[in-house]
C-alpha cells in the first residue's frame, strides 16, 4: 500500500464519521488536550523551575528534584483513577471529566502564583508539589473517562480511529505549551521571563479552562451508559468489583505490563527526556531545543490518527506489541545518534575522554534519594560528579581508604583540584559549556522524530485496545486504573530514574536502560497474553 493509498484511505475513513461523532469527539478532545497542556507546562519548564524553587548549590540535586517534582504530578493519578473512575462508573462519564477539568484548571493557575525558593524558603517546593499532586488527581480520571466517553459513542468498526483523536491530545497538550513558552520567551527579556514571565502560561490556562467547560457543558451523557444504567447493569461498588474480581483484576494487570507500561516509558522518553537531554546534557538551548522537539512533532503526531486508524484494519494487539519491541531494539541508538548530531564537539570530546574517581567519600550515601533534596554536594566526591555531570564528562567511580585522587584518560592519579580537573579536560578539548551549540538541526529532527514515530504506534490504537478490553460495569475504573498505574508509576518517572542513573554511572545513556527494559518487558508480555480486542461490543 503506496503512502498516498494511505493517506487517502485515513482522510476518507474520517469523512465518514457523523456529524454527532465528529461534534462529541472534538468536544472531549479539546478539553483533554488544555488539561494536558495544564499538566506538561511544568514538565516543559522542569530545568528551568530547578532554579527558582529548588536551593542552589548542587546544581543536579536540583535538577533531580526539579524531575522529581515533575514525577509527583503522577504519584496520585492512580488514585485519581480510583476515585473519578468510581464515579464514572456510578454518575456518568461527563459530570465526572467536568469535575477533574476544574481542579485541573485551578491547580495550574495556582502554581502561576507562587512565590520562590528565595520568598518563602522549603514552603515553595513544598506548595509546587502539592499543586502538582491535585494536578495528578485530575489528571488520573480525565483522560480514561475522554476515550471511554468517545469510545461508547464510536461506531464499533471506528473505533481504533475516533480514540486516537483522544490519543493525540497527550502530544498536542505537549506541543501547545511549548508554543506558549517560545512566544513567550520571544516577547520578553531572559531576565523578565526568569523574574515574571514564566508564570503566563500557568496563569494564562485560566482562560483554555473556561473554554472547555464551556465546551463540555454542551455534552451529552454516553448512550452506552445510559442503557446500562436503564438496565440496571451498572455495578455498586466498580472498584470492588475492579480489584475483587479476579479476572477483573487480571485483565487490569494484563493492561498493565501487556500494553501500558511500554506506551509509557516510550512515550515520555521520546517527548520529555529527549527535551531535557538536549539542554542538560547536550548544552542546546532552550530555544534551540523546542524548535527541534516542535518540528519533529509536527511530523509525527499525524500517524496517532494513521495507526488508529490501522488497527481497525488490522487489529489492536499487534501494532501496540510490534511498537514496544521496535521501541527496546531503537531507543538507545537513537540517542546516542542524538548525542553525535546533537553537540558534534562533545561527543568528539566524550568519545576521547574517560574520568576515574577514586576515594573515601564516594561511598557516602550516592544513591538519587539520599541526594535528591540536598541543598548542597556535602562531600568531594559529589562535588566533582555534579561538576562533571553538569559537563556530560563520562566517568566512574571507585571506593577506597585514601583521600578523593582523580584520573583524566591515562595519566597519573592525582589528588582533586577543581582548577586542575578543569584546565586537564579543556586541554582535551572540552568545549566551554556556556559555547555556542552547532547541531545538525537535520538530522536531530529526524532522529525526534523517529522518537516521536515509535510513540505513535504504541500509543494510537491504545484507547481502543483498553476500552474493549474491560466490560462496561467496569470501564472508567479498569481503564483509568490501567492507564494511571502504567503511566503514573512507570513512565512519568521514566525522566527522572534516567537522569539519576546518568549521574550515579557517569554514562549520559545509562538511563534508558529503564525504557528499553519495561518497552522490552510490555513487548513479550503483550505477545502471549494480551488478546485481540478489535470489534468487541461495547455494552456488554
Amino acid at each position: 500500500m503506496s503512502v498516498h493509498e494511505i493517506s487517502s484511505g485515513t482522510v476518507a475513513h474520517a469523512e465518514t464519521l457523523d456529524r454527532n461523532t465528529k461534534r462529541t469527539v472534538f468536544a472531549a478532545a479539546l478539553g483533554t488536550v488544555f488539561e494536558w497542556y495544564d499538566f506538561f507546562i511544568y514538565g516543559s519548564l522542569a530545568a528551568f523551575f530547578s532554579t527558582l524553587f529548588f536551593p542552589k548549590g548542587n546544581e543536579t540535586a536540583a535538577l533531580l528534584a526539579a524531575l522529581a517534582t515533575f514525577g509527583a504530578g503522577f504519584v496520585l493519578r492512580p488514585f485519581g483513577a480510583v476515585v473519578f473512575g468510581r464515579l464514572g462508573d456510578l454518575v456518568g462519564r461527563k459530570k465526572t471529566f467536568l469535575v477533574t477539568m476544574l481542579v485541573m484548571g485551578l491547580a495550574t493557575a495556582a502554581i502561576g502564583l507562587l512565590p520562590t525558593y528565595e520568598s518563602i524558603g522549603w514552603a515553595a517546593p513544598a506548595l509546587l508539589v502539592a499543586l502538582r499532586l491535585l494536578q495528578g488527581l485530575a489528571v488520573g480520571g480525565e483522560f480514561g473517562g475522554a476515550v471511554t466517553y468517545v469510545a461508547e459513542h464510536s461506531d464499533h468498526d471506528r473505533r481504533g480511529f475516533t480514540t486516537s483523536w483522544i490519543q493525540i491530545t497527550a502530544t498536542l497538550g505537549l506541543f501547545l505549551s511549548l508554543i506558549v513558552i517560545v512566544l513567550c520567551r520571544s516577547s520578553m527579556s531572559p531576565e523578565a521571563f526568569a523574574s515574571w514571565g514564566w508564570r503566563m502560561p500557568f496563569v494564562g490556562s485560566i482562560l483554555l479552562l473556561i473554554l472547555s467547560l464551556y465546551i463540555r457543558l454542551k455534552l451529552h451523557e454516553s448512550p452506552v451508559f445510559q442503557e446500562m444504567k436503564a438496565q440496571g447493569k451498572g455495578s455498586k461498588n466498580p472498584i470492588a468489583d475492579t480489584f475483587a474480581d479476579g479476572r477483573n483484576l487480571r485483565l487490569v494487570l494484563v493492561a498493565i505490563f501487556g500494553v501500558v507500561a511500554g506506551q509509557a516509558v516510550v512515550w515520555y522518553t521520546g517527548h520529555f527526556y529527549s527535551l531535557y537531554f538536549m539542554t542538560t546534557t547536550l548544552k542546546m538551548t532552550h530555544d534551540q531545543a523546542n524548535f527541534y522537539l516542535l518540528a519533529a512533532l509536527t511530523l509525527g503526531t499525524p500517524f496517532f490518527l494513521f495507526f488508529g486508524w490501522l488497527s481497525d484494519r488490522v487489529g489492536r494487539k499487534w501494532i501496540v506489541v510490534t511498537g514496544c519491541a521496535l521501541s527496546a531494539l531503537l531507543i538507545m541508538p537513537l540517542f546516542q545518534a542524538l548525542g553525535t548530531y546533537g553537540n558534534p564537539v562533545l561527543a568528539d570530546f566524550r568519545a576521547r575522554t574517560s574520568v576515574t574517581l577514586v576515594g573515601n567519600d564516594c561511598d557516602h550515601d550516592q544513591s538519587f534519594i539520599g541526594q535528591l533534596f540536598s541543598p548542597q554536594a556535602t562531600t568531594q566526591c559529589q562535588k566533582v560528579k555534579a561538576l562533571l555531570t553538569a559537563r556530560a564528562v563520562p566517568y566512574t567511580v571507585k571506593s577506597d581508604a585514601e583521600p578523593l585522587r582523580v584520573q583524566v584518560n591515562d595519566s597519573a592519579m592525582k589528588p582533586y583540584n577543581e582548577n586542575e580537573l578543569l584546565a586537564a579536560l579543556t586541554a582535551g578539548g572540552m568545549p566551554d559549556p556556556k559555547a555556542p551549540v552547532q547541531p545538525n538541526g537535520p538530522m536531530v529532527i529526524a532522529i525526534l522524530f523517529c522518537l516521536v514515530f515509535l510513540a505513535t504506534i504504541v500509543y494510537g490504537p491504545l484507547g481502543a485496545l483498553l476500552v474493549e478490553l474491560f466490560p462496561v460495569r467496569i470501564r472508567y475504573s479498569g481503564v483509568s486504573v490501567a492507564l494511571q498505574l502504567g503511566n503514573g508509576w512507570i513512565g512519568g518517572f521514566a525522566p527522572f530514574v534516567a537522569t539519576a542513573v546518568v549521574i550515579a554511572t557517569g554514562n549520559i545513556f545509562g538511563g534508558l536502560w529503564y525504557t528499553v527494559a519495561f518497552a522490552g518487558l510490555t513487548a513479550v508480555i503483550g505477545a502471549f497474553l494480551l488478546p485481540e480486542t478489535r470489534g468487541r461490543d461495547l455494552s456488554t
